[in-house]
C-alpha cells in the first residue's frame, strides 16, 4: 500500500531535522507539499543527566519530535526506533528504509551527508550511507526486493537527494520567512537544547544560518549538497538555490 509525499526527511535522532531542514519543510508545506519524517533511532542515549533512564528520554524526546513536526506542518512521523549510537549499515536497515520509500513515493528525499569527514555522529554517517544506497539502486530495482512486491511496495525512482551539514555545499535555501519556524520547532527539543547549554538560542541559531547564507541574495539560509538523480526531471518541491 502506498501514501504518497512530496518529501521524505530521514534522520538518525529526533531533533536531528529541526537543524538541518526545518525552515526548508516549513517552506514546502506553505507551499501545500506533503512532508513525512522517518526518524531512525528515538535518541534514547542523548543525555549528560546520570539520572535520566534511556526508557523515559526515548518517549520523552519522542514527544518532542512529534511537537516541532507539527509546527512544521509535516504530515506524518515515522519512528523506526533503532538503538542509538547502533545505527549499522546492514541489508535490514536498508531494506526497512527501501520499503518505506516505496511506499511514500517521496520526490526529494533529504538525510544527513555521510561524507562529513572527521567528526561527525556515526549514526548521522550511516544512515546518510543507507539512505542514498536505498534511493539508488534498491528502491528503483524490483529485484532487489522483490518479497516487497508481495507487499504492494513497486519500485520507486527518486528524483534528488538533498545532503544537510555538507561539506561541499552546493544548494542553499532562503529560510528568511520561516526563520521564525525553524526555531519554535528546535525548541521543542526541550532536552536537547538544555544539552547544547547555548545562552540565546534564536541569536546562535541567526548568526548560524547568516552564515549559510553568506554571498546570497537573502538573509538566512539552509544548505545542502543536491544530488539529482540523472536523467530524471527536477522536482517541484526543490525550492532550493544554487550557491554562488
Amino acid at each position: 500500500m502506498t501514501t504518497p509525499a512530496d518529501v521524505m526527511v530521514i534522520a538518525a535522532h529526533p531533533d536531528d531535522a529541526e537543524f538541518g531542514v526545518a525552515g526548508t519543510v516549513a517552506q514546502w508545506t506553505r507551499e501545500g507539499r506533503q512532508v513525512v519524517y522517518v526518524v531512525c533511532t528515538s535518541g534514547e542515549k542523548g543525555t549528560s543527566d546520570r539520572s535520566m533512564k534511556p526508557e523515559l528520554l526515548a518517549q520523552i524526546r519522542e514527544k518532542e519530535q512529534l511537537a516541532a513536526a507539527q509546527i512544521l506542518g509535516v504530515r506524518e512521523v515515522k519512528f523506526l526506533r533503532y538503538p542509538d549510537q547502533g545505527l549499522e549499515e546492514t541489508p535490514q536497515l536498508r531494506k526497512h528504509i527501501v520499503g518505506l520509500i516505496r511506499m511514500f513515493q517521496p520526490s526529494v528525499v533529504v538525510t544527513s551527508d555521510p561524507y562529513r569527514r572527521y567528526l561527525w555522529h556515526r549514526d548521522h554517517r550511516i544512515i546518510g550511507q543507507v539512505t542514498l544506497d536505498a534511493v539508488f539502486p534498491f528502491a528503483r530495482d524490483y529485484l532487489a526486493y522483490p518479497d516487497l512486491l508481495e507487499e504492494g511496495l513497486e519500485p520507486h525512482k527518486v528524483e534528488e537527494i538533498l545532503f544537510w551539514a555538507a561539506e561541499d555545499v552546493n544548494y542553499r535555501s532562503d529560510i528568511t520567512s520561516t526563520f521564525d519556524l525553524k526555531l519554535a520547532a528546535l525548541q521543542c527539543h526541550v532536552t536537547q537544547v538544555k544539552e547544547l547549554g547555548i545562552p540565546d538560542l534564536k541569536a546562535w541559531l541567526r548568526g548560524f544560518c547568516r552564515d549559510l547564507a553568506a554571498g546570497e541574495n537573502f538573509e538566512l539560509a539552509e544548505a545542502f549538497h543536491r544530488v539529482q538523480i540523472s536523467g530524471y526531471p527536477v522536482s517541484q518541491a526543490n525550492t532550493l538555490r544554487s550557491s554562488t
